[in-house]
């Protein structure tokens, strides 16, 4: 029996993906937006994380959201009572977005009609927000071409998630511990264990411990991303 030819498929893939995602930060650099990148499990509190979001920021800076998912738009109604603009991305059974999927996205949130019904084509966005497709695996392999990357651990999930899912945590500039009102319900759940394990994966990644429902700690993570908008401006 002869040798098994293999071919591998995924770099030329990734690589074409990547030269995109360069690309597109280029012009978000040159539209004067930072492109935030969440991800996390489902059910991990993403949506009412960005409602807190946009609650503590939207009166400093535009704000825009970007929900992606299989199916439904029942996230993006929520952020659209915010007050901030948003939009919903259907997937169509795919698990992830990309940066081709992203610049699409940007680009129709920038022509989007604005809250009072006026065409608001061109109106600058400081943050715009990707909503990631919720799981940890298939959002981590490809470059949106985001500004920044972060990520929501909750507490339920344990903190054993980044020994089990090593890219995501890898890749992540900061990450979000929410659900820290559960401490005492989730007592398995060590604060000190899981930043171990985090910083195993990536030691330059900034952990901040929040909870979504209550409020605490977002105004730490608020001061990351008004930090980290001005310096996204002032260096294009």
């Amino acid at each position: 029996m002869g040798d098994v030819r293999v071919i591998e498929v995924k770099q030329s893939v990734f690589a074409d993906n990547d030269r995109k995602a360069e690309e597109l930060r280029g012009t978000l650099r040159e539209r004067g937006t930072f492109l935030l990148n969440l991800m996390s499990s489902p059910g991990s509190g993403k949506t009412t994380t960005l409602t807190r979001t946009i609650e503590a920021l939207l009166d400093e800076m535009s704000i825009a959201v970007m929900e992606a998912d299989i199916d439904s738009d029942v996230d993006t109604r929520t952020i659209l009572g915010t007050g901030a603009r948003a939009i919903q991305l259907h997937t169509g059974g795919m698990c992830h977005l990309d940066a081709y999927m992203t610049e699409q996205g940007l680009d129709e949130l920038v022509a989007s009609e604005g809250s009072d019904g006026e065409e608001a084509t061109g109106a600058p966005v400081d943050l715009a927000i990707l909503e990631n497709v919720g799981n940890l695996v298939c959002p981590a392999e490809f470059d949106t071409g985001a500004s920044a990357n972060a990520m929501i651990l909750s507490v339920p999930e344990g903190d054993d998630k980044p020994l089990k899912y090593p890219l995501m945590f890898s890749i992540c500039d900061v990450v979000l511990i929410n659900k820290i009102d559960a401490l005492s319900v989730f007592d398995t759940f060590s604060m000190e264990r899981v930043r171990e394990n985090i910083l195993m994966r990536n030691p330059n990644a900034t952990i901040i411990p929040i909870s979504a429902k209550t409020g605490e700690g977002i105004d730490v993570w608020a001061d990351w991303l008004r930090t980290r908008v001005a310096e996204w401006k002032t260096d294009e």
